[in-house]
């Protein structure tokens, strides 16, 4: 359920059209600075050469990244894209602070 958020938040972020899906993207927008990229998030199963990329990438640029617990097939489906992507990056800040606290809230434990 605290999971749905996450994809909520990542599927808003892609109706306002302040996202970027797929790592070659994603790393040209870290590259050029146009658009900032303000947060990665990568999908659980990815290749480990493309784990690294995005590792090296963000680290370099200092954009934080955050490994989800989501497949490419399900965050495509949340951000209304066919097949399976890799990552996305939100381009809009206060964006980026809504997809933190989805993944925040995600990862702490359930206090019933």
């Amino acid at each position: 359920m605290r999971n749905d958020r996450l994809l909520h938040a990542l599927g808003l972020c892609a109706k306002a059209g302040r996202l970027i899906t797929g790592t070659p993207m994603i790393c040209e927008a870290m590259r050029t600075g146009r658009p900032r990229v303000y947060l990665v998030a990568a999908a659980s199963d990815n290749a480990e050469n493309t784990a690294k990329r995005l590792r090296d990438r963000t680290s370099f640029y200092g954009v934080p990244l955050t490994l989800t617990a989501f497949d490419g097939g399900t965050l495509s489906d949340a951000v209304g894209k066919s097949g399976r992507i890799s990552a996305v990056a939100v381009t809009d800040e206060n964006l980026a602070r809504l997809v933190e606290g989805a993944i925040r809230a995600a990862q702490e434990p359930n206090l019933q």
